[in-house]
């Protein structure tokens, strides 16, 4: 068994508009990274539409159909002031969602150790009712409701590296104490949630927040010292991680200072956890990540320390 590779073409037409940093060269850059020599092996499947039923597990009905409603035949339609929806958005955004679906049915089921979701657009800002910071629908947290639904888990944790806050999976986990969310990001930042304060109804929720200009050395304690100990407490059924590499110190969006070797220490200390907890069972979704070089060497960071379980 080793990684499998969840993404679709249909992702690529989710148009944002010129100038947009939640372009479609971005997928275009992981695609890049999976067809180098090291990651040709690994096998690629289609990512599915998710179902109306599987997002309205973490998203209110009325939300689902509007958006689905509001793709238009021509031009663009605005969510909010930066999440966009445009004619070849209705398949990029159900398949993004319908990756982690079947990325957790995959691994769940013993067919590959861990799993990879290629997709855009990203979704851990998205609320159960609103679009939020180029997100439509959240991704990771459709996939850890179908994952309890599905295969009847009851502890199911989400880690979050991305550069900017998961408000909106945090939304969604909060009032859950089956469900655990932990988060390193920089602050202050978009979108200004994320304190340490912020706990959960069960402590199931943790919030590492690194002043700007942290690297390295900040993002490992905080990891190490609060994010893996809490992670291990929990003793998940299953892992998902929001794979956001917009840490980089190369991107344009933030101030943080990590580098491919930071994304792949934490991939691997995740994965040991998954192995001593859940057998293994992690998948990946990708989150942000907006400079071309530094995406790359985070992808593939993530990615061999992904193969190497």
């Amino acid at each position: 068994m080793t990684t499998l590779i969840f993404t679709h073409s249909d992702c690529f037409a989710h148009d944002t508009g010129p100038g947009h940093p939640e372009a479609p060269e971005r997928l275009a850059v992981v695609w890049e990274v999976l067809d180098r020599e090291e990651f040709r092996g690994l096998e690629r499947r289609d990512a599915p539409e998710a179902g109306v039923e599987q997002l309205a597990r973490v998203h209110d009905r009325a939300y689902v159909d509007m958006v689905l409603d509001g793709v238009p035949a021509q031009g663009y339609h605005r969510l909010d002031g930066d999440t966009l929806l445009s004619p070849g958005s209705r398949g990029a955004i159900l398949r993004a969602a319908g990756s982690v679906c079947a990325a957790v049915d995959a691994v769940m089921t013993g067919e590959a150790a861990n799993a990879f979701c290629a997709v855009r657009p990203c979704g851990h800002h998205a609320e159960p009712a609103r679009a939020m910071g180029f997100c439509v629908f959240n991704n990771i947290a459709v996939g850890a409701l179908h994952a309890r639904d599905r295969h009847g888990l009851s502890r199911i944790a989400v880690v979050d590296f991305d550069v900017h806050h998961g408000n909106g999976t945090q939304s969604m986990f909060t009032d859950d104490p089956e469900l655990f969310f932990a988060s390193t990001h920089q602050s202050p930042l978009y979108p200004g949630t994320g304190a340490p304060w912020e706990r959960g109804v069960a402590d199931n929720i943790l919030n590492l927040p690194l002043e700007p200009y942290s690297g390295s050395v900040e993002f490992r304690q905080a990891m190490e010292r609060a994010i893996l100990p809490a992670l291990e407490a929990f003793a998940p059924e299953l892992l998902l991680i929001s794979a956001g590499f917009d840490a980089h110190a190369r991107d344009p969006l933030a101030q943080l200072g990590l580098t491919g070797a930071d994304f792949e220490w934490v991939t691997r200390k995740l994965v040991e956890t998954a192995d001593r907890h859940c057998g293994g069972r992690v998948v990946s979704v990708l989150e942000g990540g907006y400079d071309a070089v530094g995406l790359a060497e985070g992808c593939a960071a993530h990615l061999r320390a992904l193969m190497r379980a």
